[in-house]
């Protein structure tokens, strides 16, 4: 049997006080179920509601639940701190929402034996989106093989798998929103690092927390910035 070294999960928030207590406890279930070490860690970037208290709470009864919060609103801001303090060499990045079938978490895991990055790919697998949303991704991914030269179908926040010391060396170049994984991805390829992609399930339960018109432009304009300065 393969030895277990520890995962950290790491699920951005911003405003999830109708999920937060469920689904965290759906999340630890699952990974109790693995038999391996692992903390869930929580990041909060700019929630108004009471996602902060119920986390908080959380914490208190549960010890392999951590969380921070962040006064303003930055997903890639929260990715960057969740690195710093996370205890384990593995980690795996969700929505709160676990649009995306669990079982990922487990193959990405032990794929990371052998892998630096472990993509998450709704493209390749299933999903249940409104057509804006993937008319969008599709748009986007095409570019980004045109201009970037990688191959890959997914560069969304969820279901994405690193080694620690990956991202570590990264940091610097990361920004405070969502472009995050593309920069790590792109970067990850071109310095020959072991990238693997695997198809998962993805329902969407809810609206996108983000505006898409905001979004595409800031992807699209990050994505010319960085071919830029290739």
């Amino acid at each position: 049997m393969r030895d277990a070294q520890g995962l950290t999960v790491f699920v951005p928030v911003f405003n999830e006080e109708a999920l937060l207590s469920s689904n965290t406890r759906r999340l630890q279930e699952y990974l109790e179920s693995l038999k391996i070490p692992y903390e869930i860690i929580i990041g909060s970037n700019g929630s108004t509601d009471g996602t902060v208290r119920i986390a908080e709470e959380l914490c208190q009864q549960y010890p392999e639940v951590r969380f921070f919060h962040l006064s303003g609103k930055g997903v890639g801001k929260a990715f960057i701190e969740g690195v710093n303090i996370s205890r384990y060499p593995r980690i795996i990045t969700v929505d709160m929402d676990l649009s995306i079938n669990l079982g990922f978490i487990a193959e990405a895991y032990w794929l990371l034996d052998r892998y630096d990055m472990i993509i998450g790919s709704k493209v390749t697998g299933s999903q249940k989106r409104s057509w804006v949303r993937r008319l969008a991704s599709i748009s986007f991914i095409r570019l980004a093989k045109i201009l970037l030269r990688i191959n890959f179908h997914d560069y969304s926040i969820a279901a994405k798998g690193y080694r620690k010391t990956l991202v570590e060396k990264y940091l610097p170049f990361l920004d405070d929103k969502t472009f995050y994984v593309v920069e790590i991805t792109c970067r990850a390829y071109q310095d020959g690092k072991t990238l693997r992609e695997i198809s998962v399930e993805c329902e969407d339960r809810r609206e996108s927390r983000f505006n898409l018109i905001h979004e595409g432009v800031y992807k699209f304009y990050n994505l010319f910035r960085l071919w830029l300065s290739k």
